[in-house]
């Protein structure tokens, strides 16, 4: 079991009726980006805690996590209605391998994700590191409806900030909106649309792809990359795409 740091909510925002982002004030250990925390409510005489991927970079006291609330889940309709200077705990340290010191050196990063699995790269994108080590960054963020597609200012200020070392596309599978794909991540690169719009192409001797969401597209997005002779990099193997699957 972790140990616990006795926090405090210090913000709320309600993206649409089941998204939400929580800034909480916690004295959280230093962490790597791309880490995640457990977050925990004490209900019913219990601690239940659930892991939270960090939306802000190592650094910053005011925490922040993005999550949907399951209806039927045991902790996140709670978090939802969770307001300013409430009590809620969250593990002394972050955990998890899904960052960049775990990717070999290459000209370009492509970083998928789906739905809240966002906030990782935002993580990520929010320290110094990736944009001294990458020629270009490529972020595709693919998700349901329009409204599930979040933090559509940060991202824009990344590309004011970094000009065209940064390209981010979204997409939606259930219905259109301006300067929005429409379909699912992967049918728009089998298609060759991404890439094409993009003006880059992924290939093993100079991209690595970093894939974060749900099971299906990360099954099919390492199909694909696979057939181009792309390797998993895990602990054992140097390769070109690295996973986490994200709840």
């Amino acid at each position: 079991m972790p140990d616990w740091l006795e926090s405090r909510v210090a913000g709320r925002k309600q993206w649409n009726d089941s998204l939400f982002s929580l800034e909480i004030e916690a004295d959280l250990a230093e962490f790597r980006a791309g880490q995640f925390v457990r977050v925990a409510m004490d209900i019913d005489g219990e601690r239940v805690g659930r892991p939270y991927s960090l939306v802000n970079p190592p650094g910053e006291r005011r925490l922040e996590i993005h999550f949907n609330e399951v209806p039927q889940g045991p902790l996140s309709p709670r978090l939802s209605k969770l307001e300013t200077g409430e009590r809620i705990w969250v593990s002394s340290r972050a955990s998890g391998a899904f960052t960049l010191d775990k990717v070999p050196e290459s000209e370009d990063l492509w970083l998928f994700a789906t739905g809240t699995a966002l906030g990782v790269y935002l993580s990520i994108l929010g320290t110094a590191t990736p944009w001294s080590r990458f020629r270009k960054i490529f972020l595709v963020h693919g998700a349901r409806h329009v409204l599930d597609l979040a933090y559509t200012e940060e991202l824009e200020a990344l590309c004011a900030q970094h000009g065209e070392k940064f390209a981010y596309a979204r997409a939606t599978s259930r219905e259109s909106g301006p300067g929005i794909y429409t379909g699912r991540i992967t049918d728009l690169m089998k298609h060759g649309v991404l890439e094409s719009d993009m003006g880059a192409f992924i290939s093993p001797g100079k991209s690595h792809a970093m894939l974060c969401g749900n099971s299906a597209m990360i099954g099919e997005m390492s199909g694909l990359l696979e057939k181009r002779g792309m390797l998993r990099n895990t602990a054992r193997q140097r390769g070109h795409v690295t996973t986490e699957q994200y709840h």
